[in-house]
């Protein structure tokens, strides 16, 4: 039905944590009706066809990615900050809740917006670095290892800036999960599980993750999943250097990993042909990588705050990904709750009712499998000596990545159609669902890497015509410019990643990662409509049957 046009790249480059006040109360800075943006959901499954062992492993496992929450709670905010505020909302459940669901007392998906007043605007750094420490006294900084994934900057007694190795820093509860995790090794019924339990049970005492990282992407049959430690570094808004502690406790779902296994082989091909310069795409993704779906059992941490993670694509580490590839998990009852419950009644709301056809499941999954495969795309070193993208980029190399991962996961979508790699539904499927999506991850707001990607997105691909919106506040897709506004974007992307340009990133995010008042008015409506923004989830042993 729809013609696949060549395309062309056209480059046109387009506060410290603060401690609350005094108070016998908490003032609410926000309506009450703000509070229910979350959609409850459990996170259950059938776990009969585990062993004993796996399920008391199981147990033990959602005991370690407890202390991880703990872990990030430090990081977010601090553990005696959480404690005071906590006992102040003893009486106040919902508000309680909405600062469980935060990590603090910043809205994540309103730009970290204070909503109980006396605490201020959240720190950049969060609490990796001294609320007093400048951008200029960190570069001014002799010190080795500085910009580290492991560590936290404190200052000394007289005053001085020094490292503090998680392992350090964080020594007692990581003892705790370490020791979990060797007890639940004992009990895995899968010999890669087992060894990668014990390797990533080391490596929580002595911050060296790449042997666990390496088990973890040779394990392929094991039906229990395990993802902990610090890994993503989102919240550190200063730099984006400092990993925050996470973890997801996953079910494998056999028959729709089976349907994804195919796709891993044509990552070389899909390389070869990004629409970019060739310099920006000579490094070769890993092969040894897969595809699964799962179920989830039990978010923690980083995973769990704010907008919920609903794929995986790991590790970040850069040497891993050439030599190994990656691994992706999709999150499949996580998806099908945020299909279900926002994106479906987002789409009968703005999308043209001639094009709400087009919105399915199985366009929804496979725009976010290929979003996490996408990151294996493109380019993770410089081309001009400035070394590894994450690092030329500082703060901005998330939102920017996150981007690309967007953008390249359509491009993806579409060659793997024209090939007939991929025979379910129509690339139209793809392309209203994704403008959907737009609508659904905006909602995230500017703290959000994935949000202030999806303003760049919404605002590029509005400008090139991508979609039109009629007199009625409908959307619709212009096939064609959208194929287009895709490959230009791409370029663009890939551009700025590969030269290290952090200025270019700067301005691009500044000037396209913003809502405008036409799209803060549809927004709006979303809101008026009763729409969750995202959801939240009843989860623990209590859900699972498990002692």
């Amino acid at each position: 039905m729809f013609k696949f046009k060549p395309l062309f790249c056209t480059l046109a480059l387009v506060a410290g944590t603060a401690q609350a006040t005094e108070s016998k109360s908490v003032d609410l800075l926000i309506p009450e009706e703000r509070l229910e943006i979350y959609a409850p959901f459990t996170l259950t499954a059938d776990l009969s066809a585990l062993s004993a062992g796996q399920t008391q492993m199981i147990g033990l496992l959602i005991d370690a990615a407890h202390i991880m929450d703990e872990l990030f709670w430090d990081q977010a905010f601090g553990l005696e900050n959480r404690d005071v505020l906590m006992q102040k909302v003893a009486d106040k459940p919902a508000v309680a809740e909405f600062i469980r669901t935060n990590y603090g007392p910043w809205d994540r998906l309103d730009g970290d917006a204070q909503f109980i007043a006396g605490y201020g605007a959240k720190a950049l750094g969060a609490n990796f670095y001294p609320t007093d420490m400048t951008k200029e006294e960190f570069e001014d900084w002799d010190q080795a290892g500085k910009r580290g994934l492991y560590s936290v900057v404190r200052r000394s007694e007289g005053g001085k800036l020094q490292l503090e190795p998680y392992s350090v820093q964080y020594r007692d509860r990581l003892m705790q999960a370490s020791a979990l995790l060797s007890q639940a090794a004992g009990l895995a019924d899968n010999p890669e599980f087992a060894h990668y339990l014990r390797l990533r049970a080391a490596a929580l005492l002595d911050d060296d993750y790449l042997a666990s990282d390496m088990a973890w992407m040779d394990m392929k049959t094991n039906p229990v999943e395990l993802v902990i430690g610090p890994i993503e570094n989102y919240e550190d808004k200063l730099y984006g250097y400092r990993t925050a502690f996470s973890a997801y406790v996953l079910l494998k779902d056999l028959a729709w990993s089976e349907r994804l296994a195919r796709f891993a082989s044509y990552l070389p091909e899909l390389q070869k042909g990004l629409p970019v310069a060739d310099e920006y795409k000579q490094e070769m993704p890993g092969t040894d990588s897969d595809l699964n779906a799962y179920d989830v059992l039990f978010y923690a941490g980083d995973s769990n705050a704010g907008s919920k993670t609903i794929a995986i694509n790991l590790p970040n580490d850069e040497r891993l990904q050439l030599e190994k590839g990656t691994r992706r998990l999709q999150l499949k009852n996580a998806m099908r709750a945020k299909f279900d419950e926002i994106l479906v009644p987002i789409a009968g709301e703005l999308i043209t009712p001639e094009q709400r056809k087009y919105i399915t499941f199985d366009a929804f999954f496979a725009n976010t499998m290929f979003h996490e495969v996408a990151h294996g795309l493109g380019i993770k070193n410089t081309i001009n000596d400035q070394g590894t993208v994450r690092v030329a980029l500082k703060e901005t190399a998330g939102a920017l990545e996150e981007g690309k991962a967007d953008i390249l996961g359509l491009y993806m979508v579409t060659e793997l159609h024209k090939r007939g790699a991929i025979t379910e539904g129509e690339v139209m499927d793809n392309y209203v669902t994704f403008l959907a999506s737009i609508f659904r991850s905006v909602r995230f707001g500017a703290s959000s890497a994935h949000g202030r990607a999806n303003m760049v997105r919404f605002n590029y691909f509005r400008e090139a015509g991508a979609f039109s919106r009629d007199e009625s506040g409908h959307y619709s897709v212009d096939f064609d410019r959208m194929q287009q506004a895709m490959a230009d974007l791409s370029c663009l992307i890939l551009t700025l990643q590969g030269n290290g340009d952090y200025e270019g990133v700067k301005k691009l995010l500044d000037e396209k990662g913003v809502i405008g008042p036409g799209l803060q008015s549809d927004l709006d409506r979303l809101g008026a409509a009763g729409i969750p923004v995202d959801i939240v989830f009843r989860q623990g042993k209590e859900y699972l049957d498990l002692k």
